[in-house]
């Protein structure tokens, strides 16, 4: 019989809320997108927590020292059926974070972002079907909302993706609410992501990460679009714990499951903000602005309200001090 543990973790409001996440010891986790950026700091959490870690990243953008060392990793596509089949007969829950992440670079062949963003995500629900998951929590995109007016952004809001990736991502998201009664869910629609880990060579990929690579090595940054666009930036920290929460709590009447919550912070950041905390950092950076890249939003920012409600999650990492953290990490390494 599995033995039912209460976390204990710490967290900025996890005195309040930790009796309500509840969940297995040993059980098997799978965490897809393992040798990414989130994926791996997310497994890292949950085999710190007690689970038993399965991994899987086809390694064409992660990198294979990323994977956690405690982990099982099984390298190849989930779009491919084979890499299904290798799978564990039987897990708890399925973190799906694989899949192409880049608005920009969606447009430059679309059928593949199809293939690692949905058809990954229905190969998964069908495994999900097979081995009588818990719960499948799926990494979904700020992406999906399209454009939109500036005020908090919240998850009913209608949707109207400007990406090839947003339109992938939001189908996913459609297939799982169908398969739902099968496969319980939740859908996480990430925000601006960054910090330590990040991929500091993808310079079509997050916004702080490419504005902070460009000035520690030339000290010279190319902005693509109006410096007045505005997101919502949240440390990599505080989207573990969010992953975390999603996945383990159970709660009144289900909890999260069957929700879309957004994985924000609530706080609109112009990009002109964001080049001046990097260039706190680093001193003497110039700032060079260029034409906009196809499909990119001019500005949104989270209505965060579902995700204090659901997860208890209200404080959160200031950008000044991540960009610090983020910057004082990459000069180390």
């Amino acid at each position: 019989m599995a033995r039912w543990i209460i976390s204990a973790t710490s967290g900025s409001t996890w005195s309040a809320w930790h009796s309500n996440y509840i969940y297995y010891v040993g059980k098997t986790v799978v965490v897809t997108g393992v040798a990414g950026f989130i994926g791996s700091r997310v497994a890292a959490r949950m085999a710190a927590e007690g689970f038993t870690v399965v991994g899987v990243d086809d390694l064409s953008s992660g990198k294979q020292s990323n994977v956690p060392s405690s982990i099982d990793f099984i390298q190849g596509n989930l779009a491919d059926t084979q890499t299904i089949s290798k799978l564990p007969k039987s897990a708890e829950f399925v973190l799906h974070l694989a899949g192409q992440s880049s608005g920009e670079m969606s447009f430059d062949d679309p059928i593949e972002d199809l293939k690692k963003n949905t058809i990954s995500t229905l190969h998964l629900i069908r495994y999900g079907i097979g081995a009588n998951i818990s719960k499948l929590v799926y990494a979904s995109s700020m992406s999906v909302y399209g454009n939109v007016p500036d005020a908090p952004i919240g998850e009913d809001e209608h949707v109207a993706p400007l990406s090839c990736y947003g339109v992938g991502k939001l189908a996913a998201e459609n297939y799982l609410n169908v398969f739902g009664k099968q496969v319980p869910n939740v859908s996480l629609r990430m925000f601006n992501v960054y910090g330590p880990g990040q991929d500091m060579t993808n310079l079509r990929q997050g916004m702080v990460s490419i504005y902070l690579a460009q000035a520690l090595t030339n000290k010279h940054i190319v902005v693509k679009g109006s410096l007045e666009r505005f997101r919502d930036f949240i440390y990599i920290d505080d989207v573990v714990e969010a992953w975390f929460r999603a996945t383990t709590f159970v709660g009144v009447g289900g909890g999260v499951d069957g929700n879309t919550i957004n994985i924000g912070t609530g706080v609109r950041t112009t990009v002109a903000q964001v080049l001046e905390a990097v260039k706190a950092n680093v001193v003497g950076t110039t700032v060079e602005v260029t034409d906009p890249t196809p499909g990119d939003q001019n500005g949104i920012f989270a209505d965060i309200t579902r995700m204090r409600s659901l997860l208890g999650m209200s404080d959160f990492v200031q950008l000044a001090d991540g960009v610090k953290r983020f910057s004082d990490f990459v000069k180390t390494v």
